[in-house]
């Protein structure tokens, strides 16, 4: 139903209009082989276990799980997920003049208050038949997630669709992120300055830099994505959706005091919770 070069509508409203991701539009199969995606999945799961793996102890993992693989292969499929070891490494490369890291601004910062600190990272999300990447931005006072997107590739338009629906809601004091090529890219860090947002990056291979979304991760690893075996990306789409929802607005979390991350970050009374949209919030 999507017309790419319509002179009416953009690909953007006409999917707007469906309810369809635009991610969706341009999906393509991974290419990879049926062992090759379960390897990524396992490789997924142990990097979220112990980040500290890098491609040389990835591979003897998987060797000792009974997976005839060698580094070489471990370390294709790590670098296609995103996925590096999170420990510091040697300064053996440049980045292009294109991009710019900024100092780490958290460190011994008490945060106090909704958009004060946003921070975002990506994780991989596994398919049938193949996987995509999802990127969320969170204000870290609230643990509320401000927005995301769900992406085929690592892109980088799929995060700069995330900032701005992010500040489109408003603006932070300070953003922070790891130093991952689509966040120091010149593109993502210019809407911030312009802004006048501070912009903040991880120490390389700092995981804990980033920790309150590496826990969100886990959540919803453990909880949704891998408890079920999601057949297309549409489906994938929908039951991360319904997940964030519960995550903003209807689970209590114990650190804010059993508040709802929605009622910390506009705050708000606790709101009264019925049955059907408990229910609701399922499907």
């Amino acid at each position: 139903m999507i017309e790419s070069g319509s002179d009416l509508l953009s690909v953007r409203q006409q999917c707007n209009l469906l309810e369809v991701p635009r991610s969706m539009i341009y999906y393509q199969a991974s290419g990879e082989s049926s062992l090759n995606l379960e390897l990524m999945r396992l490789i997924d799961e142990i990097h979220l276990l112990d980040p500290s793996f890098g491609s040389p102890r990835m591979t003897q993992i998987l060797l000792r799980l009974g997976y005839q693989v060698n580094i070489k292969r471990i370390a294709r499929l790590m670098r296609k997920m995103g996925i590096r070891a999170r420990y510091p490494a040697p300064k053996t490369s440049q980045k292009g003049s294109e991009h710019q890291v900024f100092p780490y601004l958290l460190k011994g910062l008490d945060i106090i208050r909704s958009d004060q600190v946003w921070a975002t990272d990506i994780t991989y999300i596994p398919v049938e038949g193949g996987f995509f990447y999802l990127v969320v931005i969170m204000d870290l006072h609230s643990r509320y997630i401000l927005a995301w997107e769900l992406s085929n590739s690592l892109e980088i338009q799929f995060c700069l669709d995330a900032l701005d629906s992010a500040l489109s809601r408003s603006t932070p004091e300070i953003f922070n992120s790891d130093q991952g090529a689509q966040f120091t890219s010149s593109k993502f860090v210019d809407k911030l300055l312009d802004k006048d947002v501070q912009v903040s990056h991880d120490g390389k291979g700092r995981f804990l830099d980033n920790i309150f979304v590496e826990r969100l991760w886990r959540s919803l690893k453990y909880e949704e994505v891998y408890a079920f075996c999601y057949q297309s990306g549409t489906e994938a789409y929908k039951r991360i959706e319904n997940w964030i929802f519960r995550y903003n607005e209807i689970r209590p979390h114990q650190s804010l005091n059993y508040a709802t991350p929605k009622e910390t970050y506009f705050g708000l009374p606790q709101q009264k919770l019925t049955l059907s949209r408990l229910r609701n919030s399922f499907f």
